[in-house]
């Protein structure tokens, strides 16, 4: 039986033998309800307007409206969490950016041609990645404080789970498994030596997940190799931040790359945290690097947000400036207050111009954002640290 907060999923998708199999295959989960299923977004919505869904699990090719589409109208007007699962993704005409950047929190490719199978054999990692999405959700309804104690990365690829998957679809199986890390399973927390340090060079850190992709073109686009040098953390599946980077260099007049550990951070480039690791800024008497950690999740997520702005607070103290964009949930709120605390200048893009007002809401309740800004200003303010460099 369903537990009274268990996470309300709406199934979408043009395939019946889909529809009723991922029904029946989560019917097992004790905090996981399918409240309706549907053939196309269209059905959908008329059904979602009745009662609204934790966690969208949806297709990306149907009739009468493709669920790109139906993804960008969701984060548009009622942003929930949406998993994108189809044979689209992984292989040829893979589309996977173009989902994340729409602002989708997770993507699992399927197979064409044995999916039934496939979804016995994942039905576990399936109740993971909507257990994350729910988490992603931050702020919402029971069902997220409910799946709090089984946090699970927000980004997830289907794979076979065979042994112990029936155990671990229930809520014991969860607890005895995982436990939410804090920052401090990386990296101690600032010290009273880490606030306001000897005068560097400027160091900017940018946290973003949902709707991040497309404000960081924005934010990067007019840069110039005078920018301050910036290391960002943006919630993305470990195949595809490579790609983000290269994207992203060929649009800014910085330099964008996938960081590497032991990167320098220079002025005018800019360095993006590669998927499924922790990027951890550190210094070297005048000269900052960045190395990049495995690690557990952290605010569930890796690369985590709040990894990367206590490390900044650390290594930079009052010579960083933070900047947190656009994301469902918390991580990176606990960080931004341990920058403000060492010195540090702290802004959060406003409720406005943000695909989800998650991540800068909750760090502007945790009293760390000095200033909130419109997506369009925050180019300007980066810019404006290069000048401030020999101060």
């Amino acid at each position: 039986m369903n537990a009274p907060s268990a996470i309300r999923v709406m199934v979408v998708d043009d395939s019946s033998v889909v529809r009723q199999l991922v029904q029946q295959l989560l019917a097992q989960t004790a905090d996981i309800r399918v409240i309706g299923t549907a053939p196309d977004p269209v059905f959908a919505l008329r059904k979602m307007q009745q009662e609204w869904p934790d966690v969208i699990l949806l297709d990306i090719e149907m009739p009468r409206m493709d669920g790109i589409t139906f993804l960008r109208q969701i984060m548009a007007s009622r942003p929930t969490p949406v998993i994108m699962c189809s044979a689209r993704v992984g292989g040829a005409g893979d589309i996977t950016a173009e989902a994340l950047a729409a602002g989708a929190v997770s993507v699992i490719a399927r197979p064409q041609l044995g999916v039934r199978d496939f979804l016995h054999e994942a039905v576990t990692e399936l109740a993971c990645a909507i257990r994350a999405a729910a988490l992603a959700g931050a702020g919402g309804r029971g069902a997220v404080a409910a799946a709090a104690a089984r946090p699970v990365s927000p980004v997830l690829k289907l794979r076979p789970v065979k042994a112990t998957a029936r155990e671990m679809l229930h809520d014991d199986g969860w607890a005895a498994v995982l436990q939410r890390h804090t920052a401090d399973a990386v990296l101690a927390a600032p010290g009273p030596e880490d606030g306001y340090r000897p005068m560097t060079a400027r160091i900017v850190a940018i946290g973003a997940s949902t709707g991040g992709p497309q404000a960081l073109e924005r934010v990067l686009k007019p840069l110039t190799g005078r920018c301050p040098g910036i290391v960002v953390v943006q919630h993305m599946p470990q195949r595809f931040t490579r790609s983000f980077a290269e994207r992203l260099h060929r649009i800014s007049g910085a330099e964008v790359k996938e960081a590497e550990h032991h990167d320098l951070v220079l002025p005018g480039r800019v360095l993006i945290a590669p998927g499924g690791r922790h990027l951890v800024l550190r210094r070297d008497g005048q000269q900052y690097y960045v190395e990049t950690l495995d690690g557990p999740l952290v605010s569930r997520h890796k690369p985590s947000v709040d990894v990367l702005f206590r490390s900044a607070a650390k290594a930079a103290g009052s010579n960083a400036v933070g900047i947190i964009m656009t994301g469902m949930g918390d991580d990176g709120a606990r960080g931004m207050r341990e920058m403000s605390d060492c010195g540090a200048a702290t802004y959060a893009q406003d409720e406005a111009s943000s695909v989800v007002f998650g991540m800068p809401k909750e760090a502007i309740h945790m009293g760390g954002v000095g200033d909130v800004l419109p997506l369009d200003h925050i180019s300007a303010v980066i810019e404006q640290y290069a000048s401030r460099e020999s101060q």
